[in-house]
């Protein structure tokens, strides 16, 4: 597999953290040509961990995200998997295909880390690491962000 395998992988400098996606998404592809599909997610977790370290992606490991009400500070936590480059919230998944569930659990991860570009990354399939992008584009409006996805 290579970058050519997957569509809008190249880098754009329009699209916010495009290089550090392109970089995200590298170092997952080589995560799955080592060990292959099928294994737990915290395997994968650990793996993509050391390969984020070994190319020098800055990352953060299951950060705690703080969730409000009212002012208020509540006592659930929302935890994604990876905060990179310190503006990409990162899910991983080791499941048979990416649901608009996983993509509803990362537009809330987005919004409450208040950071605009997140990435679903699947391990499971055999055939190669299955990704999506998804940008939330206005964080100002009290409506409901406009969200966008591609894969």
């Amino acid at each position: 597999m290579n970058a050519n395998s997957f569509p809008d992988l190249h880098p754009n400098p329009d699209k916010p953290f495009s290089q550090e996606g392109y970089a995200l998404v590298g170092a997952a592809i080589e995560v799955h040509r080592t060990i292959g599909g099928g294994l737990l997610e915290e395997v994968y977790q650990e793996c993509l961990e050391l390969e984020l370290s070994r190319r020098g992606i800055p990352f953060a490991r299951r950060p705690e995200l703080a969730v409000f009400y009212k002012g208020s500070e509540l006592r659930k936590r929302y935890i994604p998997d990876l905060y990179v480059h310190d503006g990409i919230v990162v899910e991983l998944k080791a499941t048979s295909e990416i649901i608009p569930e996983h993509e509803a659990q990362l537009i809330n991860y987005m919004r409450i880390a208040r950071k605009s570009v997140g990435y679903l990354l699947n391990f499971a399939p055999v055939e190669g690491v299955e990704w999506k992008r998804m940008v939330i584009t206005d964080f100002a409006s009290r409506a409901r962000p406009r969200i966008s996805g591609n894969s």
